[in-house]
């Protein structure tokens, strides 16, 4: 927690935008069990200002040592002069190693939004699904840690009807444990 509030205190200094985040995955390696997630955190600063928090934890089980299934969860939680948003997502997700330097990766998500526009007083409620499917490369940096480098494309998102921010996700993370 201390690093969060120093590294936000060194953004508001210098009076930038900002997103960062991490992603973690730790097993015992006598379990097949996985736990994990990512957490992030955002903000804009100068007229209307803001502050985004993302979290979205997940346990998953390993089928196979290159089968991973699971759940994963988020919260989206964003705030500012102009705006307020909460989405909360949930859904089964499945990954696929290869001899640990490649990765195939989907994602189902259900989200549930909330949004907000303060300045007309506008408001929405409602849901949208996600799919996910993607991959990536995998670089070990420790004996059971690796560096994962990949994106995923939502197949369900459309332009005219999502509230997603768009299709594709880039990321980049540490894993532990596999």
């Amino acid at each position: 927690m201390k690093k969060i509030i120093l590294l936000l205190t060194f953004i508001a200094a210098v009076g930038v935008s900002a997103q960062i985040g991490t992603a973690t995955t730790v097993s015992n390696p006598d379990s097949k069990w996985t736990f994990g997630g990512y957490a992030g955190l955002g903000g804009a600063f100068g007229d209307g200002g803001g502050v985004s928090v993302y979290l979205s934890p997940r346990v998953g089980y390993k089928v196979t040592e290159n089968l991973e299934t699971g759940l994963a969860s988020n919260v989206n939680w964003s705030n500012s002069k102009y705006y307020s948003s909460t989405m909360v997502g949930v859904g089964p997700f499945v990954n696929y190693y290869f001899s640990r330097s490649f990765f195939l990766s989907g994602m189902f998500q259900e989200y549930f939004i909330n949004q907000k526009n303060k300045v007309d007083n506008l408001k929405y409620s409602g849901d949208e699904a996600a799919l996910y499917l993607g991959g990536g490369y995998m670089q070990r940096l420790g004996e059971r840690t690796y560096m994962q480098i990949g994106g995923m494309y939502n197949v369900l998102y459309s332009k005219q009807k999502s509230f997603l921010g768009g299709a594709f996700i880039p990321s980049i993370g540490i894993v532990y444990g596999l």
